[in-house]
């Protein structure tokens, strides 16, 4: 009969010490899980796997103890990923003769709803109207448009809101125009 003694592995150089290596083997099942939601296919995520654990024991020297071992692995992971999705997504550059035309939006309607917008516009309140514009147009802050209006910023914020909802509905066609009263 032959002797059946395994012969000892020998030591790999810059290999992390057993201790280490049962923690790595420890996080393949968390490994498998992110490489699975990453890819979203089983057999790439089993090669992502693959190739985070060599690199790991590849750069083994370059992990700080200190820190935790699950995110050292899994941004080795993440790198990983991202760098074989470049490698996927080469610019292939064409003749400009083969590219099609592109698509052009129409402009027909471009004068009406500019109509639309002049006219809702025209039927705010002229307090409303200074600051919508101020805020929505010229993209003042509430802060700035007080110190231009010399209002308060509450009052800023409210005539915006009420100058919001009113716009709306003129726009939806459901506010009734604002009426002048005029006194005898």
């Amino acid at each position: 009969m032959s002797d059946s003694r395994i012969p000892p592995i020998p030591a790999i150089p810059d290999a992390p010490p057993l201790n280490h290596r049962d923690a790595i083997v420890a996080e393949i099942p968390r490994l498998r899980r992110y490489a699975r939601a990453l890819t979203g296919n089983g057999d790439l995520a089993d090669d992502l796997v693959q190739d985070t654990l060599e690199r790991a024991l590849g750069k083994w020297r370059l992990w700080q103890q200190s820190r935790e071992l699950r995110p050292w692995l899994f941004s080795i992971m993440h790198n990983l990923h991202v760098d074989g999705r470049r490698r996927e997504h080469r610019v292939d550059f064409r003749d400009t003769d083969d590219l099609p035309l592109p698509a052009q939006r129409a402009n027909q309607q471009d004068s009406l709803e500019l109509r639309d917008l002049d006219r809702a516009l025209a039927l705010l309140p002229p307090d409303q109207r200074e600051v919508l514009l101020l805020v929505g147009l010229e993209e003042l802050s509430y802060a700035e448009v007080a110190r231009a209006l010399n209002i308060p910023q509450g009052t800023v914020m409210s005539r915006l809101s009420r100058a919001r909802i009113r716009f709306k509905a003129v726009l939806a066609g459901e506010a009734a125009p604002l009426l002048k009263v005029v006194s005898p």
